[in-house]
């Protein structure tokens, strides 16, 4: 008779004791054993302690306000002794004796990263040691350096420590390229402050987008609070990936992390150990994804590419000829199938380099030549003030779209900087429902640039009302293309 809460699996059942536990030796053989490949690599993986100087003491002889709080907080996350606030002196200061105020270093937090080199190179992120006075970098062994760091760019999130130090034990870098979904993993760190942790997983994800240029590698490895920085392992020992962020309603472990693939780790790191910065290149337009109902209304086989929204008057696409409406589809001859792929190929581009373009323009594919500029620190595409179009007088009635639309006077053209266009009067219907208001302008339909109002209203009547349409708005200096949907007759 078996006992309460005691289930075997329908296979186990009617099998003999010597069969049951040959059964269950395999099962368990089949799991992946990561002690020694944590013997290997864990010695690389350090932990990251940042300080910043802070001035303490008040000429009153009382204790800084919150005090006590703020030493409860610091011994529950960062555990030990808070740093004492004078020299030889391992508790607070009396408060009934009058301290003139001093500058002291006090712990800022705690991160992970690994060594790269055996002459002493550290990887970590570079929020890890972002507005840090010091940073000290301790090994396995309890050995603890003082580390400089070289260089940190916050796009990649990636950042180069330096310890003086020989034959440290260096990690092997894998290729990021050549991951698999499914296959297992670890992350070592300091989660909390606690030293070497180690924790298992699966790739969950390739290639997921929640960076500007970045593609992350998303698993399930338990990421905590100080993991950030240390290393995502195959089961080789071979880095694929820098523990960077998670997703999280709490700040803790939710089952999804993401890592920074190594390869473009490894291309970041090489140029903050030369120059302490990372050259980008940058073509001057702000992009979007391109729907599926727009791509099929502007004629495209697929819902792919990067719709330009904006260009930068005088970047290298307005030199180019590149304007708001296009469909970027191809860089080099790399195609873009994401809109986030467009500013990572751009960006890895030698600066002054001529790059092929190539375009969806009115149903036609073109090849532009644009010269590739460096993108200064934090330079994105930005909308400026709106310059909309003033109302006018009412028109009749509102086309099969909603729209009712006047022309351009020539200085509201010069003002905007447009050869054409028609400016939206009032909005009702589809129109309206799709977010469009006055005060836009309506630059092409479909693959048909609009020159007037008399032919955008001619080519609205001529729409058929089963399919959608798509019309290029542009509001303030941004433009972008609405799916909409003729109302019946």
């Amino acid at each position: 008779m078996l006992s309460a809460g005691v289930v075997l699996a329908p296979a186990m059942l009617g099998l003999a004791p010597a069969a049951q536990a040959a059964a269950a030796v395999s099962a368990v053989a089949g799991l992946p054993d990561f002690a020694e490949l944590v013997d290997k690599v864990g010695p690389s993986v350090v932990n990251i302690r940042t300080t910043e100087r802070r001035t303490l003491g008040q000429a009153n002889g009382q204790g800084v306000p919150g005090e006590d709080e703020m030493q409860e907080l610091l011994r529950k996350f960062f555990g030990g002794a808070v740093p004492a606030p004078s020299p030889g002196n391992p508790g607070r200061a009396p408060r009934n004796r009058r301290q003139a105020p001093q500058d002291e270093e006090v712990q800022r937090g705690v991160g992970s990263g690994f060594i790269i080199s055996v002459d002493g190179y550290v990887l970590t992120n570079a929020h890890v040691v972002d507005g840090a006075d010091e940073v000290y970098v301790t090994l396995t062994d309890r050995r603890e350096f003082k580390a400089k760091v070289l260089g940190a760019d916050a796009r990649t999130d990636v950042a180069v420590l330096k310890i003086d130090g020989g034959k440290l034990p260096a990690l092997t870098m894998g290729d990021s390229g050549k991951i698999r979904t499914g296959e297992w993993v670890i992350a070592i760190g300091s989660p909390f402050n606690l030293e070497n942790t180690v924790t298992a997983g699966i790739i969950s994800a390739k290639s997921r987008d929640t960076g500007e240029y970045l593609p992350f590698i998303q698993s399930d490895v338990a990421v905590n609070p100080g993991n950030s920085g240390g290393p995502l392992i195959n089961m080789r020992g071979e880095v694929i990936g820098i523990n960077s962020q998670i997703a999280t309603l709490s700040g803790g472990y939710n089952g999804i992390s993401f890592a920074v693939p190594i390869d473009e780790a490894m291309r970041v790191a090489e140029q903050l150990k030369k120059s302490g910065k990372v050259t980008r290149g940058r073509i001057g337009v702000q992009i979007g994804e391109v729907g599926k109902e727009v791509a099929e209304s502007l004629g495209l086989k697929s819902a792919q590419g990067a719709e330009v929204s904006l260009v930068e008057p005088g970047s290298p696409a307005d030199k180019a000829g590149i304007r708001a409406g296009d469909i970027i589809l191809k860089f080099n001859g790399t195609q873009i199938n994401r809109s986030s792929d467009l500013p990572r190929l751009v960006g890895s581009a030698p600066v002054n380099s001529q790059a092929n373009v190539t375009i969806w323009r009115k149903g036609a594919q073109q090849d532009v030549g644009v010269t590739i500029a460096e993108l200064e620190a934090d330079k994105v595409a930005r909308g400026g003030k709106g310059k909309g179009v003033e109302p006018k007088a009412e028109l009749a009635k509102a086309n099969a779209l909603g729209f009712k639309v006047s022309d351009l006077t020539a200085a509201q053209k010069k003002a905007l900087g447009l050869d054409a266009g028609v400016g939206v009067d009032e909005v009702e219907g589809v129109a309206a429902r799709a977010g469009l208001r006055q005060g836009d302008v309506i630059l092409q339909l479909n693959n048909i640039e609009i020159k007037d109002a008399r032919q955008f209203n001619a080519a609205v009547a001529k729409l058929d009302p089963a399919k959608a349409s798509v019309v290029l708005v542009r509001r303030g200096d941004v433009a972008q293309f609405v799916s909409l949907r003729p109302s019946a007759k």
